[in-house]
């Protein structure tokens, strides 16, 4: 089963691979706790093999971040779907939209 499954996974990541000027992009994966830990490891090795590499492996939660061509993220995403892999591009977070300044006496 987990040679068929690394077949397909490469089937499905040739044209990745092969594609030219594939936008790179960072991204979080994150799964449910109960997901085991082969599916991520899986998840991982198909970020690898699409020229991706992993930037971060969390210990507090399952997942981790990986710099990608988005179609490898893409995959990852749908290889996720029964575990309900939630993938999202990392980006900054605030909870200031914006800085005011104020002065004293006003």
């Amino acid at each position: 089963m987990k040679l068929f499954s690394i077949s397909a996974l490469l089937a499905l990541l040739a044209p990745a691979v092969l594609a030219e000027n594939q936008p790179i992009k960072s991204f979080v994966v994150s799964y449910p706790d109960n997901t085991p830990d082969s599916i991520v490891d899986q998840a991982i090795e198909a970020i690898q093999m699409a020229g991706g590499f992993i930037t971060h492996r969390y210990n507090l939660m399952k997942g981790f971040a990986a710099t990608a061509p988005a179609q490898a993220m893409e995959l990852v995403s749908t290889l996720g779907q029964e575990y309900n892999a939630y993938v999202e591009e990392d980006s900054t977070v605030s909870i200031y939209s914006q800085i005011v300044k104020v002065e004293p006496g006003s």
